[in-house]
């Protein structure tokens, strides 16, 4: 299946994603990762996103769309895959559906994640993160081993600077308005469900799991 994770920020795309990828045997494709890939790689497009990046610039759509696109096209992909963090934008979700048809392939299931603004406060200003290699903690419900060092690499674990309290909650309206009209782009095409993200991780693991069982 070929899925898509929405949410707002602290939602908890990526923990679960990363649950999925080991439950549904298809790759979390988170684009952080691919960045960090492709960049580590020196791949023509990993070139030009280091360049803006570097400058302190966002990455342009195109640029954006055309690792995730190589992505994709890797062999992992053939069976299914769970994008996190992308897209982001209507162009980039119609960039996304002329990619899959290009394949012959579709969204088969786009999942809104959602939890109160609250919730989502307390899970973003505890969350921590390995400047290595981008595994992600939480102080409270998911601390590394170590304090302050990576389970996966050793890497420095911190606390992002858009994590703090006082901008949590800018980050959270800005970014309401783009995935609602996501949500919609994809409700409109019929394959949206929204799945209530509390009650714990694994709880809301097997509401995800029940969910794709009964739209496979």
């Amino acid at each position: 299946m070929d899925i898509i994770l929405l949410g707002l920020p602290g939602v908890g795309k990526g923990t679960q994603a990363k649950k999925l990828e080991t439950a549904l045997e298809i790759p979390h494709i988170a684009t952080g990762d691919i960045f960090r890939k492709a960049i580590k790689n020196e791949t023509p497009l990993g070139k030009k996103a280091k360049s803006f990046i570097d400058a302190g610039e966002l990455v342009p759509d195109e640029v954006t769309i055309g690792i995730v696109e190589e992505r994709l096209e890797e062999a992992d992909c053939k069976s299914g895959f769970i994008l996190d963090g992308f897209p982001r934008t209507i162009k980039q979700a119609e960039a996304l559906s002329d990619i899959l048809a290009a394949q012959d392939r579709k969204i088969d299931l786009a999942i809104y994640l959602q939890a109160d603004v609250d919730i989502l406060t307390e899970r973003l200003s505890g969350r921590r993160v390995c400047v290595d290699c981008g595994a992600t903690y939480h102080v409270k419900n998911d601390p590394p081993q170590v304090e302050g060092v990576c389970d996966k690499c050793g890497g420095e674990v911190i606390q992002r600077s858009d994590d703090q309290p006082e901008t949590v909650k800018k980050r959270i309206e800005v970014n309401k308005a783009k995935t609602a009209k996501l949500a919609n782009y994809y409700q409109e095409k019929n394959v949206l469900s929204e799945v209530q993200s509390v009650g714990g991780i694994d709880k809301v693991q097997q509401k995800l799991l029940n969910l794709i069982e009964a739209h496979k």
